[in-house]
């Protein structure tokens, strides 16, 4: 279980490990506050992932100056402008949905599939 030297573990895979748990956890605030519906909870989980994501780029840096961690080849600019537009329509497309969807019109209106109820209110035999 110890290296050659004593250590616990070997430095790269300790680093490695702990960038693993870092991802992770960048995932899990994420998760957290999308699903959240109270702003105080989304707000601290949105704070709590740019920290780790800031503490995972330090920690990828550091990997990288130390070459235990090779980055991948550069990707080409086109292809990075190209993945930017797409998902920029996606926003778009999914904010029109939105848009329509609290305004009650467009395609996506549906028309109820069951009649309108009718009030469970009649005079009282009662006084």
């Amino acid at each position: 279980m110890y290296t050659q030297n004593g250590q616990f573990m070997a430095d790269e895979d300790l680093l490695t490990m702990i960038l693993d748990d870092l991802k992770r956890t960048v995932r899990e605030y994420t998760t957290a506050a999308t699903e959240s519906n109270c702003q105080t909870v989304r707000r601290a989980f949105t704070d709590l992932t740019l920290d780790t994501l800031r503490i995972q780029g330090d920690l990828y840096n550091q990997m990288s100056q130390m070459g235990f961690y090779k980055a991948p080849d550069k990707a080409l600019r086109q292809a990075v402008d190209k993945q930017i537009q797409s998902a920029q329509q996606i926003q778009q497309k999914s904010q029109q949905f939105v848009q329509q969807k609290m305004n009650g019109t467009g395609d996506f209106r549906q028309a109820p599939n069951v009649p309108q109820h009718q009030p469970n209110v009649h005079s009282s035999y009662y006084m």
